[in-house]
């Protein structure tokens, strides 16, 4: 029975460190603080976007790779920000669900849900997958 208390033990200790991070880079993507923002990144971290050429959308691999997606994101929106709806961790994985608010480079108001799945590795993300709804603007 120690045994698995122990083990118990270490998943609570898991899991609140991995839901620490999530909140680490939920404050440093409104902050549009980049340097945050990889701090929680693992060094071989993968961040795969919501678009891309692949079943998986874009995938950036390192943190020189996942520095220049997330510059890329506030140079194209400037004014985005997320609402965290809710937030959760199981063991090494994590899941965030939020809105996403921002003016696009054409003028528009966006406004989109969406949930980041996440990986970790000692309280560090390995891997951050973004899907969002795709809203299709009513005609005038």
């Amino acid at each position: 029975m120690p045994e698995t208390a122990a083990r118990e033990d270490d998943l609570q200790a898991t899991e609140a460190r991995n839901l620490a991070t999530l909140e680490r880079m939920a404050a440093a993507f409104n902050a549009r603080d980049v340097e945050a923002i990889l701090s929680n990144f693992h060094e071989e971290g993968v961040f795969d976007t919501s678009q891309g050429p692949d079943p998986w959308g874009q995938r950036f691999t390192g943190r020189n790779e996942i520095r220049v997606a997330v510059e890329g994101v506030f140079t194209s929106l400037p004014d985005i920000h997320f609402e965290n709806h809710a937030r959760w961790v199981c063991g090494d994985r994590g899941v965030t669900e939020w809105t996403c608010t921002a003016t696009t480079p054409k003028g528009h108001p966006m406004e989109v849900r969406g949930c980041d799945l996440f990986e970790f590795h000692e309280g560090q993300v390995t891997r951050k997958d973004t899907y969002f709804k795709q809203v299709l603007r009513k005609k005038a």
